[in-house]
């Protein structure tokens, strides 16, 4: 089984005639995922290769019958793509872009909170169920089906990182999902921690955490309250010096707040086996997952 993404998944991409678009989009269909229609204003009627373009999200789920949107669109209208991909009913969107502006995310979470609508990202590679659906900028090759691990991060090369690691194991895994690292985005730890809690077939979890906010603390509190399955964490940016930020956005540390060994010691507090060191990252996976 899997989280949020199968193989039954039909995905329209907005932005499918860009650069980006096209390239991850062949890459995706390439890989199995269902795409059934792009979106791009004003192009209605072409074709992507054999998949068809309309101009607005809601005529493409009309007539494709999308329940999922990937998002290619510049930062200055991300923003409203994703509001229009939630207002056609779309179940799930995953927006790639990098560099929304912060106020323009915060209008969006409060407008999907209300709605039945889960949201990616932004600034995320996105989401994999090996063997079933990519969607998203992730490569594919590294990626081994039949889980029994799932995989959750805030950093889109730390995941590629793990899952190598883990694949190299033979450990493969069930979903997995890099969340973004933005200061406001959709789908949080939580969200991933508790659907691979109810998925029968993740075993184990792997998440990998940064430097800046909280969400690994709440994470950690959730882990020790609510899951009965092993979870494996690593922490990105212990060397960090306070007030600059390390390529994400939300890492950066304030104060006395958000630090590295704040998270590891919450972590260690909560049952959660501690990586120190990526690199033997996927020994201590097989070691602790057997």
């Amino acid at each position: 089984m899997s989280i949020f993404v199968n193989k039954e998944t039909r995905v329209l991409v907005q932005g499918i005639t860009g650069k980006e678009g096209q390239f991850h989009a062949r890459h995706c269909a390439a890989y199995g995922t269902q795409i059934v229609a792009g979106v791009t204003p004003g192009k209605a009627g072409q074709r992507m290769d054999d998949i068809p373009v309309f101009n607005t999200v809601a005529d493409a789920v009309r007539a494709t019958g999308a329940d999922c949107s990937l998002i290619f669109v510049p930062p200055a209208f991300a923003a409203d793509a994703i509001l229009e991909a939630a207002d056609a009913g779309v179940r799930l969107v995953v927006a790639i872009t990098e560099g929304i502006p912060v106020l323009d995310m915060m209008k969006v979470k409060n407008y999907i909170e209300s709605r039945p609508v889960r949201l990616i990202g932004p600034n995320c590679p996105g989401i994999i169920t090996p063997g079933e659906a990519k969607i998203g900028i992730m490569p594919a090759a590294i990626h081994t089906p039949g889980g029994p691990i799932g995989v959750v991060s805030r950093s889109g090369t730390l995941t590629y990182e793990v899952v190598h690691q883990l694949t190299r194991q033979g450990i493969g895994q069930t979903t997995c999902i890099g969340i973004g690292g933005d200061p406001v985005n959709g789908t949080n730890f939580v969200d991933c921690l508790s659907a691979f809690e109810q998925d029968p077939a993740t075993r184990g979890v792997v998440m990998v955490g940064e430097i800046g906010g909280n969400a690994e603390e709440t994470a950690a509190e959730f882990i020790q309250k609510r899951m009965t399955k092993p979870v494996v964490g690593f922490i990105a940016g212990l060397t960090a010096p306070p007030g600059r930020r390390m390529g994400h956005a939300g890492a950066i540390i304030s104060g006395g707040s958000g630090t590295a060994q704040a998270k590891i010691e919450a972590m260690k507090r909560a049952g959660i086996h501690v990586c120190a060191n990526l690199g033997v990252l996927g020994e201590l996976c097989r070691e602790v997952f057997k």
